[in-house]
């Protein structure tokens, strides 16, 4: 080949060499430019939801956060920030939740909104949900458990009427933390979901957790709240209801003796009330149950979560 070709040639190639030079600085990153942003992460516990189920979110947002809402299952989320957050990281948040017993197996979606510097952030996560194995029992009472006289029928009416008023209270600040203490140290009698076929008929089913103690015994609140009631009615006997905030409530049922009143601010694993077998009780025991805006969830897998 002539000089003057290879020369031309080589010029070409150089030219060619430095557009593939500057097209390549254009799409790699260089050494001081800025990192993606984080993802949302979201986890929840337990780690298979069922119906029946509370459900403890725990949220790490892309950046800092002034507040975090959601929304589940047809409920309203108010998330609160971890304790180790400061007000300029918020990044860590966390809020308490359940799924009602009606709800049928899927994957549902948990749908996030933030705030952050003015800006409203979105995210969603979905999760599934199966169906829980809650076994059916048959028992045989007296009729007096069965087929109330009209006295007690109006009993019945005014006791629904207390509880209906006490539970449109809703306290929008979260009351409860840390972990959720067990009432008492006994042995499990009765386990939530049970479907109770009484006297040949399906009458009810078991919302609550049943502990055999006997009357007398101790009874402690799970955790931190304000007392919404404690009066005897009908069914329940003497009755606590705590108030944990955002919806959240626990309730003790067939008590012997209160040691709070309405209105009292109670911490976690306070004496609240002794053991009995008053109200609507085939005997001596305690029974525990754990209502989230409206629903009723496993008292035990509330007790088994990690709380933050």
């Amino acid at each position: 080949m002539p000089a003057r070709k290879v020369f031309a040639h080589s010029k070409s190639l150089l030219r060619l060499s430095a557009v593939l030079a500057l097209s390549l600085s254009a799409v790699q990153p260089s050494a001081s430019a800025k990192p993606h942003p984080a993802s949302w992460v979201v986890h929840r516990q337990p780690q298979k939801l069922v119906n029946g189920s509370p459900a403890l979110f725990e949220v790490t947002s892309p950046a800092p956060l002034e507040s975090l809402q959601g929304s589940w299952l047809g409920h309203e989320v108010v998330f609160s920030p971890g304790s180790s957050s400061s007000p300029s990281s918020r990044t860590r948040w966390f809020a308490l939740a359940g799924v009602d017993l009606e709800t049928k197996p899927g994957k549902y979606p948990l749908a996030l909104t933030g705030l952050s510097h003015g800006r409203t952030l979105a995210f969603e996560s979905r999760f599934s949900i199966a169906k829980a194995r809650y076994k059916t029992v048959t028992i045989s009472v007296p009729k007096k458990f069965t087929e109330p006289s009209p006295d007690e029928l109006q009993d019945i009416a005014r006791s629904k009427e207390i509880k209906t008023k006490a539970f449109h209270h809703v306290e929008p600040q979260r009351l409860w933390d840390g972990p959720f203490r067990a009432p008492a140290q006994a042995r499990i009698s009765d386990v939530f979901g049970v479907h109770r076929v009484t006297n040949g008929v399906v009458q009810s089913i078991h919302q609550g957790l049943d502990y055999a103690v006997p009357a007398g015994t101790v009874v402690t609140a799970l955790n931190r709240g304000t007392v919404l009631l404690a009066q005897p009615l009908y069914y329940e006997g003497n009755f606590i209801v705590i108030d944990h905030g955002q919806g959240l409530m626990t309730l003790y049922l067939h008590l012997s003796e209160f040691k709070v009143k309405q209105g009292d601010s109670v911490e976690a694993g306070q004496v609240i009330a002794l053991s009995g077998g008053t109200g609507q009780a085939t005997g001596p025991h305690l029974h525990l149950a754990v209502r989230w805006q409206g629903i009723y969830l496993n008292p035990a897998t509330l007790l088994g979560l990690r709380m933050p």
